[in-house]
């Protein structure tokens, strides 16, 4: 039983965060820094909506690593509740 939880792979789960990032200069710049950095699958950010809400499938690591991430970018990142 053991062999069988150590050959499991890390989970993969969808982030959903609230930011301020308004251009689409900036959201190119923030999903091209994220793909480059993380393995994720899609990445978006809905520059309409009042949260500025950006999505990221298939993220591999938690949500507090991509926060911080976010931020050194110098964009406000929270999760979504």
């Amino acid at each position: 039983m053991h062999a069988i939880l150590e050959q499991t792979k890390p989970y993969a789960m969808i982030g959903i965060f609230r930011t301020n990032i308004a251009t689409h200069e900036d959201r190119q710049h923030m999903i091209s820094a994220i793909q480059a950095n993380f393995e994720v699958g899609t990445c978006y950010v809905d520059l309409e909506d009042c949260d500025k809400v950006l999505r990221i499938t298939e993220m591999k690591v938690d949500e507090y690593t991509m926060i911080d991430f976010v931020q050194q970018q110098g964009f406000l990142c929270e999760i979504l509740d």
